[in-house]
Protein backbone atom coordinates (compact mmCIF):
# COMPACT_ATOMS: atom_id res chain seq x y z
CA UNK A 1 0.00 0.00 0.00
CA UNK A 2 2.91 2.31 0.81
CA UNK A 3 4.38 1.78 -2.69
CA UNK A 4 0.91 2.94 -4.16
CA UNK A 5 1.52 6.12 -2.21
CA UNK A 6 4.51 6.76 -2.80
CA UNK A 7 3.97 6.15 -6.80
CA UNK A 8 0.30 8.09 -6.48
CA UNK A 9 2.60 11.95 -5.08
CA UNK A 10 5.78 10.80 -7.40
CA UNK A 11 2.99 10.56 -10.72
CA UNK A 12 1.28 13.72 -9.62
CA UNK A 13 4.65 15.79 -9.08
CA UNK A 14 5.57 14.53 -12.59
CA UNK A 15 2.53 14.86 -14.37
CA UNK A 16 1.68 18.76 -13.09
CA UNK A 17 5.05 19.31 -14.61
CA UNK A 18 5.03 17.53 -17.56
CA UNK A 19 1.58 18.85 -18.48
CA UNK A 20 2.94 22.34 -17.32
CA UNK A 21 5.73 22.68 -19.48
CA UNK A 22 4.51 20.33 -22.40
CA UNK A 23 1.21 21.92 -22.54
CA UNK A 24 2.59 25.40 -22.36
CA UNK A 25 5.58 25.43 -25.20
CA UNK A 26 3.75 22.78 -27.35
CA UNK A 27 0.49 21.64 -27.78
CA UNK A 28 0.58 18.04 -26.80
CA UNK A 29 -2.33 16.02 -26.71
CA UNK A 30 -3.88 15.08 -22.90
CA UNK A 31 -3.41 11.10 -23.96
CA UNK A 32 0.25 11.78 -25.10
CA UNK A 33 1.47 14.31 -21.81
CA UNK A 34 -0.42 11.51 -19.64
CA UNK A 35 1.54 8.23 -21.33
CA UNK A 36 4.78 10.38 -20.90
CA UNK A 37 4.09 11.57 -17.63
CA UNK A 38 3.19 7.57 -16.35
CA UNK A 39 6.28 5.97 -18.21
CA UNK A 40 8.85 8.46 -16.37
CA UNK A 41 6.89 7.90 -12.98
CA UNK A 42 7.57 4.32 -13.94
CA UNK A 43 11.16 4.62 -15.13
CA UNK A 44 12.56 6.84 -12.12
CA UNK A 45 10.28 4.88 -9.53
CA UNK A 46 12.39 1.84 -10.41
CA UNK A 47 15.60 2.90 -10.90
CA UNK A 48 15.64 6.11 -8.81
CA UNK A 49 13.55 5.24 -5.65
CA UNK A 50 14.12 1.29 -5.44
CA UNK A 51 17.57 1.03 -7.00
CA UNK A 52 20.33 3.94 -6.38
CA UNK A 53 17.92 5.89 -3.22
CA UNK A 54 18.39 2.58 -0.99
CA UNK A 55 22.17 1.40 -2.02
CA UNK A 56 23.67 4.93 -2.35
CA UNK A 57 21.11 7.49 -0.05
CA UNK A 58 19.15 10.78 -1.04
CA UNK A 59 21.47 13.26 -1.95
CA UNK A 60 23.42 10.71 -4.77
CA UNK A 61 19.59 9.62 -5.68
CA UNK A 62 18.47 13.57 -5.98
CA UNK A 63 21.32 13.92 -8.88
CA UNK A 64 20.97 11.08 -10.82
CA UNK A 65 17.20 11.57 -10.88
CA UNK A 66 17.97 14.84 -13.17
CA UNK A 67 19.90 12.71 -16.10
CA UNK A 68 17.50 9.85 -15.61
CA UNK A 69 14.88 11.85 -16.13
CA UNK A 70 16.28 14.22 -18.56
CA UNK A 71 16.77 11.05 -21.09
CA UNK A 72 13.28 9.47 -20.33
CA UNK A 73 11.51 12.23 -21.44
CA UNK A 74 14.03 13.07 -24.19
CA UNK A 75 13.18 9.63 -25.94
CA UNK A 76 9.73 9.50 -24.87
CA UNK A 77 9.12 12.76 -25.95
CA UNK A 78 10.67 11.95 -29.25
CA UNK A 79 8.69 9.00 -29.71
CA UNK A 80 4.90 10.74 -28.59
CA UNK A 81 5.25 14.25 -29.91
CA UNK A 82 5.85 15.75 -33.56
CA UNK A 83 9.37 16.47 -34.70
CA UNK A 84 9.15 20.31 -35.48
CA UNK A 85 9.64 21.51 -31.58
CA UNK A 86 12.91 21.28 -29.57
CA UNK A 87 12.60 18.04 -27.38
CA UNK A 88 16.00 18.74 -25.78
CA UNK A 89 15.16 22.17 -24.48
CA UNK A 90 11.89 21.04 -22.87
CA UNK A 91 13.10 17.87 -21.22
CA UNK A 92 15.79 19.74 -19.59
CA UNK A 93 13.28 21.96 -18.13
CA UNK A 94 11.00 19.25 -16.92
CA UNK A 95 13.77 17.14 -15.52
CA UNK A 96 14.91 20.39 -13.26
CA UNK A 97 11.61 20.69 -12.15
CA UNK A 98 11.15 17.11 -11.36
CA UNK A 99 14.59 17.34 -9.62
CA UNK A 100 13.38 19.68 -7.62
CA UNK A 101 10.65 17.98 -6.42
CA UNK A 102 12.76 14.83 -6.08
CA UNK A 103 14.31 15.18 -2.56
CA UNK A 104 11.04 16.11 -0.73
CA UNK A 105 9.62 12.57 -2.39
CA UNK A 106 12.65 10.06 -1.32
CA UNK A 107 12.23 11.56 2.08
CA UNK A 108 8.70 10.51 1.94
CA UNK A 109 10.10 7.19 0.61
CA UNK A 110 12.74 6.61 2.88
CA UNK A 111 10.72 7.50 6.36
CA UNK A 112 8.02 4.45 4.86
CA UNK A 113 10.29 2.12 3.76
CA UNK A 114 13.34 1.53 6.44
CA UNK A 115 13.86 -2.00 8.15
CA UNK A 116 12.91 -2.25 11.37
CA UNK A 117 16.18 -2.91 12.29
CA UNK A 118 17.22 0.42 11.57
CA UNK A 119 14.83 2.40 13.18
CA UNK A 120 15.79 0.21 16.53
CA UNK A 121 19.43 1.08 16.06
CA UNK A 122 18.75 4.53 15.82
CA UNK A 123 18.16 6.23 19.06
CA UNK A 124 19.00 10.01 19.89
CA UNK A 125 22.30 10.12 21.60
CA UNK A 126 19.94 11.97 24.97
CA UNK A 127 18.56 8.45 25.38
CA UNK A 128 21.58 6.49 25.83
CA UNK A 129 22.63 5.18 29.41
CA UNK A 130 25.62 5.05 31.25
CA UNK A 131 27.02 2.94 33.72
CA UNK A 132 28.77 4.38 36.65
CA UNK A 133 30.76 2.09 39.25
CA UNK A 134 33.68 2.52 41.70
CA UNK A 135 36.79 1.95 40.32
CA UNK A 136 39.52 0.35 42.44
CA UNK A 137 42.58 0.38 41.68
CA UNK A 138 46.33 -0.51 43.68
CA UNK A 139 47.11 2.80 45.43
CA UNK A 140 43.37 3.00 46.58
CA UNK A 141 43.63 -0.57 48.08
CA UNK A 142 46.62 0.41 49.78
CA UNK A 143 45.85 3.53 51.01
CA UNK A 144 43.20 2.57 52.37
CA UNK A 145 45.56 -0.74 54.36
CA UNK A 146 47.50 1.95 55.68
CA UNK A 147 44.76 4.38 57.08
CA UNK A 148 43.39 0.94 59.34
CA UNK A 149 47.22 0.26 60.59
Amino acid sequence: MDHFKALGLKFVAISITVFSIFGIFYDATLYNLFWISLLVTGISYLIGDLFILRKFGNVTASIADFPLAFLSLWILGSLFLAEGIPIVTLSIMVAFFITCCEPFIHGFIQNRFTDGDEREDSRPLNQLQTEFSEETNEYTIKSEEDNEK
